[in-house]
């Protein structure tokens, strides 16, 4: 297994419940280390070029507002294996279906609010740490 790096957001409605600090903690337990990490509350400019990918999608404008609503934790996670790592650990989109013991079943309230959001492969890993860690952070 090769050493990747791979993008965390908690999100606001987890933020919000006062679970970063439950998160972290499973991320740690899950092998993989934080190497840079702060607190921001995204602007719409920020948020929307963020999720450009998602721009001509029906729930672009409600991921959004929500994104938008409050402060956000983003970290950099780093192990063997990074990305398909973090990507099990957060479970399933849909917390409904997420597996015991993943993060979004422990955190998430639905579709919508689902607690966090990895990157889902190398490339976009290294594009999602420079949006937010812009060279030296890191």
């Amino acid at each position: 297994m090769a050493t990747q790096r791979t993008l965390s957001i908690i999100k606001p409605d987890a933020v919000e419940q006062h679970n970063i600090g439950n998160i972290l903690a499973m991320i740690e337990g899950a092998g993989l280390s934080i190497k840079a990490m702060r607190m921001l509350h995204l602007t719409r400019p920020m948020a929307e070029g963020f999720y450009a990918v998602h721009k001509e999608r029906p729930f672009f404008g409600e991921l959004v507002e929500f994104m938008t609503r409050g402060p956000v934790v983003v970290s950099v996670l780093e192990g063997d294996d990074a990305i398909a790592k973090y990507r099990a650990l957060m479970g399933a989109t849909n917390p409904a279906n997420a597996d015991e013991g993943t993060i979004r079943k422990a955190y998430a309230k639905d579709v919508g609010e689902n607690a966090v959001h990895g990157s889902d492969g190398p490339d976009t890993a290294q594009t999602e740490i420079r949006y937010f860690f812009p060279g030296y952070e890191v």
